[in-house]
């Protein structure tokens, strides 16, 4: 993991100090409301639908144990509200009603508080955080080198990467280092610090993006050329939301070394030319779009003033790549001796014979390694009663202890809103899977449909149009069995509350998105869509499959879009890819005909 310098460590704490005064002088009523949102925002402190929400980033999604210990602490400590105020919340979401399951039973909003909460930009989030405490989150956050600079505003913001780097097995170079220097240059940024919209860049070294990189502002692609030289494929212009767009490619090969210089002519030339008079069409998506070559050939022109006239004043030298790659070297660990490999597979594919749960944990949860004595172990957080991406402060404790015992005290956050163990020696694995299994935290779900993809929605974000929970769990209820989810296969459920898609629904293999139909909660259903992974193929949005469906109609859609991939498969073919080869139009049918018999399509149904 990248190591603060005493600057960084300064830098830090520095910018707590700040808000610590600014939130004093706002309390005393001596910095008005309007002066003091600005301020906050830049901290990562919203105000939601019933309390303030603090964003706090984890950049390229490592985490050291140290600092899970003390997201741990904040949600113990200060993610509580009021009596008075949770009782009220809880109140306004029981007038929204609940969705009736199967077995009879309903399920509506049950409103929790002591949670911190992955998102898919590797994130993590607390909802009930009262404001008069936000000064002492913001110092114990500092005493783990932690912040929430960027992570709001229309500034660049924090920078993604795939949860395997560093130690996929199919990777061409290592991207956090230069997510590092990225993130360095980025921080307040004088020139981008008020950006026409908020900036997102994703970065991956692997030969399959497990970033989504086509889904951002900017995407980075580490390649080789022919002559074997490092450099980056330059992806600009894509983004969910209202219009969801595929980034361009500008270019196919940049140098390493130029990659500052050429974001900062791509920035620069989107700060000049992006629209400030309507945020809907803010986004560089929009400017690229409308101007295609011609945005393409101002950025070339732009980086040639900036490294024949400027002098290139970004260039990243090789001594500053080997300072910051220091940081990113793997853990020691006990040398592996002769066929050690060989004895490590025999006993855990003895261990899987003999027990069942193990093995397929072994075949869902853990991912190869570039050293082939380690493993990758994704433990997962999709539990029934538990929000997508939720995580108690007692589940972090653990996680935090699991790190330290078998993974050199470091973890990841995931885009599926999991915890990642990267340093996992293999033949530990069936002692972490007793220990994850006991704490709740080894459901063999990952990549399956109930390791889906969810934003808080109505429960908690104030722009919401409907609520994302419910239904998650609404779903998660009706696939409890095992066997039924590895018969269904790898299928990616994604589920925004609103169209600014921070569920990334236009992803999904299965997309639901909530909206707003006369004060009432509809969802849309998309199918088809793809974060551009190897399992989906190139990146695309779904295609809607028809009017929106009610809360309650939701699940049996869901169920008979599956049980369409059931009839329509051949073999062992993935859902996905049965979807490709016959169509949108069978699913469509089968979607359509799940809705409530005794509802007209236009008619708003009861939920």
């Amino acid at each position: 993991m990248y190591q603060y310098t005493d600057f960084d460590k300064a830098f830090v704490q520095h910018r707590a100090d700040q808000y610590r005064d600014q939130l004093t002088r706002n309390q005393a009523g001596q910095l008005g409301d309007d002066e003091f949102r600005p301020l906050r925002l830049q901290n990562g402190w919203y105000i939601q639908r019933y309390a303030p929400m603090l964003r706090v980033a984890v950049p390229y999604g490592e985490l050291s144990s140290a600092q899970v210990r003390v997201l741990a602490k904040i949600a113990r400590d200060y993610d509580q509200p009021t009596p008075e105020l949770f009782r009220e919340a809880q109140e306004t979401q029981d007038k929204l009603g609940t969705i009736p399951l199967k077995n009879g039973h309903h399920i509506g909003s049950k409103l929790t508080a002591g949670y911190a909460h992955f998102t898919t930009r590797q994130n993590v989030q607390y909802n009930w955080i009262p404001l008069d405490k936000s000064a002492d989150v913001m110092d114990l956050l500092a005493s783990v080198h932690m912040h929430g600079i960027q992570t709001s505003g229309n500034c660049i913001r924090n920078i993604t990467s795939d949860e395997l780097a560093g130690i996929a097995v199919d990777e061409i170079a290592d991207p956090r280092p230069f997510g590092e220097i990225l993130r360095q240059w980025s921080t307040l940024h004088p020139e981008f610090a008020f950006l026409p919209r908020k900036f997102k860049i994703a970065i991956t070294g692997a030969a399959e993006d497990r970033a989504a990189v086509a889904w951002h502002d900017v995407g980075l692609h580490l390649v080789r050329n022919a002559a074997g030289e490092l450099g980056f494929k330059v992806l600009v212009g894509g983004g969910m939301g209202r219009t969801p767009v595929i980034g361009t490619v500008i270019r196919e090969f940049l140098p390493w070394q130029q990659i500052m210089n050429y974001l900062e002519a791509v920035v620069r030339v989107y700060n000049r030319w992006g629209r400030r008079d309507n945020m809907y069409k803010a986004r560089i998506k929009i400017l690229v779009k409308a101007e295609g070559q011609r945005y393409i050939d101002e950025v070339e022109a732009e980086f040639k003033q900036i490294v024949e006239v400027d002098g290139g004043p970004h260039t990243i030298t090789q001594a500053e790549l080997d300072r910051v790659t220091a940081c990113f070297v793997p853990p020691t660990l006990a040398p592996v001796a002769g066929n050690a490999d060989e004895k490590i597979n025999a006993m855990l594919q003895a261990e899987a014979g003999q027990d069942g749960e193990f093995s397929r944990w072994l075949r869902q949860n853990v991912a190869a390694h570039q050293n082939p004595a380690l493993r990758a172990v994704t433990l997962s957080f999709k539990r029934l009663g538990q929000a997508p991406g939720d995580a108690t402060a007692d589940q972090l404790e653990i996680a935090a202890d699991l790190a330290d015992r078998f993974s050199a005290g470091e973890m990841r956050v995931t885009h599926d809103q999991n915890l990642l163990l990267p340093w996992v020696a293999a033949d530990q694995l069936p002692e972490l899977w007793r220990a994850a299994k006991a704490a709740g935290l080894a459901k063999p779900n990952i990549h399956l449909l109930t390791d889906m993809i969810a934003c808080p929605g109505g429960d908690f974000c104030s722009l919401a149009n409907a609520r994302s929970i419910p239904v998650a769990e609404a779903i998660t209820e009706r696939y409890q069995d095992l066997d039924e989810l590895d018969d269904l296969g790898p299928i990616d459920l994604h589920i925004s509350g609103c169209i600014n898609s921070c569920g990334h629904h236009h992803s999904g293999h299965i997309g639901i998105l909530g909206v707003d139909k006369d004060g009432k909660e509809w969802y849309q259903v998309t199918l088809g869509g793809s974060d551009g992974s190897a399992l989906s193929g190139a990146a695309m949005p779904g295609k809607v499959v028809g009017p929106s469906f009610s809360a309650a109609e939701v699940p049996d859609v869901i169920e008979a879009v599956l049980g369409a991939y059931r009839k329509l498969r051949t073999g062992k073919e993935n859902f996905i890819d049965t979807l490709k080869r016959v169509g949108i139009d069978p699913f469509k049918l089968a979607a359509n005909g799940a809705r409530h018999p005794a509802r007209p399509v236009s008619e708003p149904a009861t939920v």
